[in-house]
């Protein structure tokens, strides 16, 4: 799988797509969708759809896909591979989530949680096989949050598409199988060649799984935390794990508010004001440091005067 366009730049969301067959322009057509990566700290959450013409369901089945949870690296890698062979009645398409969207998203200050994000990812890769020509009749889902509460979101959203959301639908319905199969492959391949955009020597790549509860994650999460600009775009730092680390691990400092001048309220508690940060001198003799690439990134730099 080509995650080319993602990789040129991991920090935005990307979608990416196969041709679609010019049968499922004539035909009508089920569709499933499902995700990988929705619970780790690590790497991006990747929304899958795949979709065929109804009269093809039983080819789709003998395909012998299934949940890729229940499959090994190398099955869903070969899954993939029939998948993507069976082009002239099988289509589908990815949405990458960057972990900085993720992260980005949770903690706006307007409430958009995970499940809202996922929500919007599915109705987006449902409206883009219909804007593709995609005669879509059927749809079907695992449930993200309260199953008739979204399969309600998702008929209103695409009227005249008959829609199933099903616990575990990723066992249950091929076409699902087939979307989970797709979006993991690709989760997996984001992971393996993710390219870090911040300076951090030779990576140690054994992260682990990337679930909050890995031994080797929670170590990996240790090592790569800076104390001042927490971590690299790899982390979900909206993960409470990453946020408790963060809290107990890096420096602490005082935001200024309205409420109080930041250096009179960081020097009553002991602490240091980020405002120092920006003002502190090189002290004599000693070579001024190169600024952190969080500035020279956003062509930010230190004045005296306004």
């Amino acid at each position: 799988m080509d995650l080319g366009e993602f990789e040129t730049d991991n920090s935005v969301s990307c979608r990416l797509s196969s041709p679609i067959p010019d049968l499922c322009k004539n035909e009508d057509c089920c569709l499933g969708i499902d995700e990988a990566g929705r619970g780790p700290v690590l790497g991006p959450m990747v929304y899958g759809i795949c979709f065929c013409p109804v009269s093809k369901k039983e080819d789709l089945k003998a395909l012998k896909v299934a949940d890729s949870k229940t499959l090994t690296e190398t099955e869903r890698e070969n899954l993939f591979m029939k998948l993507d062979e069976a082009k002239s009645y099988v289509g589908w398409a990815l949405q990458i989530l960057s972990p900085n969207t993720i992260s980005n998203s949770m903690l706006q200050r307007s409430k958009y949680n995970l499940n809202a994000l996922s929500h919007d990812a599915a109705i987006g890769l449902v409206r883009y096989a219909i804007d593709s020509g995609v005669q879509l009749k059927e749809v079907f889902v695992d449930t993200v949050g309260p199953a008739e509460k979204y399969q309600e979101k998702l008929s209103q959203q695409f009227p005249g598409v008959e829609v199933t959301v099903r616990p575990k639908a990723d066992s249950l319905f091929p076409v699902v199988s087939a979307a989970s199969i797709c979006a993991k492959v690709a989760r997996d391949h984001a992971v393996k060649g993710w390219k870090f955009a911040e300076d951090l020597g030779d990576v140690d790549t054994d992260y682990g799984s990337g679930y909050p509860s890995d031994p080797k994650t929670k170590s990996w999460l240790l090592k790569y935390l800076d104390p001042v600009f927490g971590y690299p775009q790899f982390v979900r730092f909206s993960w409470s794990t990453a946020q408790t680390l963060l809290d107990t691990k890096a420096v602490t400092v005082h935001w200024d508010d309205d409420e109080e001048d930041g250096e009179k309220a960081a020097a009553r508690q002991n602490n240091t004001s980020v405002l120092s940060y920006f003002s502190r001198k090189p002290s004599h003799g000693a070579h001024p440091r190169e600024p952190h690439r969080f500035f020279s990134e956003r062509k930010l730099q230190s004045v005296d005067t306004l």
